[in-house]
């Protein structure tokens, strides 16, 4: 812990308003994180369309007393608050970390590259927490903010360190090697990732290795020809100015002046031996991995161990028990309308915390469940590790633990901590006992995260806890959402809103999900097409406003219920809704209305205008939220001429609606390709569709969009056909050859359509395009895998996702991605996941 006053020197602050000084141990610079207000310091932060002192006043009433801000703020309004007066708070932020990480004299890893630190970083630990009290990264976090943030959590009790650090554009690095100073640096390889901020490869390599200076040995591949020559200019640079290296080096790779050179690498079905040469001795590793990324991982790893030391003996049996590292959380359905979050491969304090964010984040209103297993954190006392852990599901309000594991049972108590809730604990002594007493009644209506050590074989909770669907599945991968929704957000004025359509389940995506992450990262409204899907984000916790877009005349009492408000397109509609709300006595209830430009299918026609704003004054039920209309063709060039005519008419409609109303309301008319294409249509709001899954309709080249969805199933059988022999309904599929065909466990009744048999459409296996063959059943495909080899039964296929995009699906089919993306069935059992 630091004192305020401490800090406030540190940061070369001044006191805007001084009360108790405070003891500071979390730093914060999100709002919708706060777990520990009273020892929390709070740095308001300013991005591209965030300004963290925005958000000052929500963060004092939920606790928060120490603040640290760059503008001028109302101090009178946060009468109990510690504010401190920086020039740039995240300057201030690495300041205090710079100091911070001054007062520890332990080994700090580095670890900077293209690719592979997380899973170098993880490997390390894996390897190396019997040995070590280890403090890393949480995540990926390897940021201007991320590293601060993790070296603020080392402590007294850590022995060993290790750090990432990432970096997009030039001059990143030097602030990162200030803040982490590694005594040993680790570079994993250069490759093509974030290339565009910088003007060369080698200027690229060049800033990497900055986070070297002042390190005592770097480690690297030498048969890569980038690093290896940057490595040994920065070496011979410094050698010339000062007359002594600035490090040393410990190299692996082929040839011959590597400090372990590779001599051999056999890979079999399930293993890899690596067998190299290291002073002047043959030694040798297995790894329980094939692919050459896991090999170099592995190989940087063996570096380090050596440099520790350890011999090679005990080296080898760790390497060979070597665990793949998890990348992601998963959240998929569970029996009673349960939602099951799957973290079952490793325990730590720092992976906790991250998996207990992701439960708060998708729990919704549910009550919040944590299966956890004994945790193992060398160089903490059992009774210190458990008082921790127990804060941390205290702090996030966790309803129910479920203990497993002799330690967790002895230690794990509550009863020290004040709260305005209780929670319900059961503990059992092994994995074997809790299913022997598992009760599927037991489980309702829940969120559960279930989080243990790999010894504890979760897996088994987790398919015990699974609603039981096919094996087909969409799988969701929500950092590629938000990903999304920050490259559209760059387009936008600050002052711009954003709408996101989660219409049609999210476009097959899952509705409450989605709209789960856009509610966290703050968007500003919601769009439905009906009221029932409305109905269900409620449920599901959603508290952002909803635009209903077709509001039914029937549904008047299911929209004031939920809160949800209308689209008034007609006035028929209006009618129904104002004799609803008068015999409710409700007044000013939040409406839209919806101008015809164009389209031609619902709204109010500008020779309507004058008529609707004297019905609209006629009556207190309503108060109009925005207006708005829909553009018909904004993704295509040769169209801009009726675009530009939509939004002038749309401009001068609306303009009137507001002069004869007499107050202002929101505006919008821009979807997601004009947010692209017409940024001079943003208006008051946007509306973001189809732009959020990965699709840019536009095919713009301006956004770096990445895939949400990967549709995939596996092969139920194969078949060995004859030359002649026929395939599926109406023997449409016609053998012209020997071949092999592969039956994948999905057909149109899942979503896949018709139009894309008999060679029309195409699955990836094994990386390799297999065509359709026959038409298409109802639950079933068949595919000719006559030139793929290896496949067996139960291999994934994928039918879209990396590979095969949406798009292609969607012109075999001759059709559109929305019809793709929605028309898959809710039989298609759908997993989010998060890296």
């Amino acid at each position: 812990m630091y004192l305020v006053e401490k800090i406030c020197d540190i940061i070369n602050g001044s006191f805007l308003q001084q009360k108790v000084n405070a003891h500071i141990e979390h730093l914060l610079f999100d709002s919708r994180k706060i777990y520990f207000p009273s020892t929390s310091l709070f740095f308001a932060l300013k991005g591209s369309r965030r300004n963290g002192h925005s958000f000052i006043a929500d963060l004092y009433n939920k606790g928060v007393k120490n603040i640290v801000v760059s503008e001028s703020i109302e101090i009178t309004l946060y009468p109990g608050a510690n504010i401190i007066k920086v020039r740039d708070t995240q300057e201030a932020l690495q300041s205090l970390a710079i100091f911070h990480r001054s007062q520890f004299n332990i080994p700090v890893i580095g670890i900077t590259g293209s690719n592979g630190k997380t899973i170098v970083k993880e490997w390390l630990h894996q390897l190396l927490h019997e040995d070590y009290n280890i403090i890393r990264s949480p995540k990926s976090f390897n940021s201007q903010i991320g590293v601060p943030l993790s070296v603020w959590e080392m402590n007294r009790h850590h022995t060993l360190a290790i750090f990432e650090a990432g970096i997009s554009h030039s001059g990143e690095m030097e602030k990162l090697q200030k803040i982490i100073q590694p005594t040993i640096g680790i570079l994993t390889n250069i490759g093509e990732a974030h290339s565009e901020g910088f003007k060369s490869a080698d200027r690229k390599a060049e800033e990497k290795i900055g986070l070297f200076e002042g390190a005592g040995l770097v480690v690297y591949g030498t048969d890569e020809w980038l690093a290896d020559k940057a490595i040994v200019l920065r070496r011979e640079t410094g050698y010339h100015k000062t007359g002594k290296y600035p490090f040393r080096i410990f190299s692996w790779g082929r040839m011959r002046k590597s400090n372990l050179q590779i001599e051999e690498i056999i890979k079999n079905n399930l293993e890899t031996r690596i067998i190299a040469f290291y002073k002047s001795s043959e030694i040798q590793i297995v790894i329980p991995f094939t692919d050459d990324a896991s090999i170099q991982n592995a190989i940087t790893c063996w570096c380090i161990l050596l440099h520790f030391e350890i011999k090679n003996e005990l080296i080898a049996k760790k390497m060979k028990l070597l665990q793949p590292v998890n990348m992601r959380l998963e959240l998929k359905k569970g029996i009673n309308h349960c939602t099951i979050i799957n973290d079952s491969y490793s325990v730590d304090l720092s992976s906790l915390n991250i998996a207990l964010n992701f439960l708060k984040q998708q729990g919704g209103i549910n009550t919040k469940t944590a299966i956890l297993s004994d945790f193992f954190q060398t160089g903490l006392r059992n009774e210190e590790l458990y008082r921790q852990i127990a804060a941390e599901l205290v702090e996030h309000k966790i309803d129910r633990i479920i203990g497993i594991g002799l330690n967790i049972s002895s230690h794990l108590r509550f009863e020290s901590f004040t709260t305005d809730f209780s929670i319900k604990s059961e503990f059992y002594p092994s994995t074997e006992d809790f299913i022997s007493r598992f009760r599927y009644s037991d489980f309702r209506e829940e969120a559960i995260l279930i989080k243990g050590a790999r010894i504890f074989h979760f897996e088994q909770i987790t398919q015990l806890l699974e609603q039981k669907v096919h094996q087909t599945e969409l799988q969701i991968n929500l950092n590629a959402v938000v990903h999304n929704l920050t490259q559209y957000q760059k387009l936008l004025l600050p002052s711009t809103k954003l709408m996101v359509m989660v219409k049609a389940f999210s476009y097959g995506s899952g509705g409450a999900e989605i709209a789960n992450i856009l509610q966290f990262h703050k968007v500003e409204y919601l769009g439905v097409a009906y009221a029932d899907e409305g109905v269900e984000l409620r449920k599901a916790g959603i508290t952002l406003p909803v635009m209903v877009i077709n509001a039914e005349e029937v549904a008047c009492d299911v929209l004031v219920n939920y809160q949800l408000e209308p689209v008034i397109f007609s006035f028929g509609m209006l009618t129904a809704m104002d004799a609803f709300l008068k015999q409710e006595g409700i007044k000013n209830y939040p409406v839209h209305i919806e101008i015809e430009t164009g389209m031609n299918r619902l709204g109010f026609v500008a020779e309507e205008i004058s008529k609707l704003c004297l019905a609209l004054k006629a009556t207190a039920s309503f108060k109009v939220q925005s207006v708005f209309s829909h553009l018909v063709a904004s993704e295509e060039s040769g169209q801009d001429h009726f675009t530009e005519m939509q939004y002038k008419l749309f401009n001068k409609i609306s303009n009137n609606i507001e002069k004869k109303l007499g107050y202002h309301f929101l505006r919008h008319i821009a979807n997601s390709a004009a947010i692209v294409r017409h940024p001079h249509l943003q208006m008051d709001m946007v509306r973001l569709g189809i732009g959020l899954y990965g699709i840019d309709t536009s095919d713009s080249g301006k956004l770096d969009l990445q895939p949400v969805a990967t549709l995939k199933s596996t092969i139920a059988q194969i078949k060995h056909l004859k030359k002649g022999e026929t395939v599926s309904y109406n023997r449409k599929g016609l053998v012209e050859k020997d071949s092999v065909v592969a039956t994948v466990r999905i057909g149109y009744a899942d979503g896949y359509n018709r139009r894309l048999g008999n060679g029309v459409g195409k699955m990836l296996v094994n990386n390799q395009l297999a065509p359709v063959i026959g038409t298409v059943c109802m639950d079933m495909t068949m595919i000719d895998i006559t030139d793929i080899h290896g496949i067996k039964e139960g291999d994934d296929v994928i039918i879209f996702g990396k590979g095969i995009s949406v798009k292609d699906l969607a012109e075999w089919a001759q059709t559109i991605p929305y019809e793709i993306m929605t028309g898959i069935s809710q039989r298609v059992k759908r997993v989010y996941y998060e890296e």
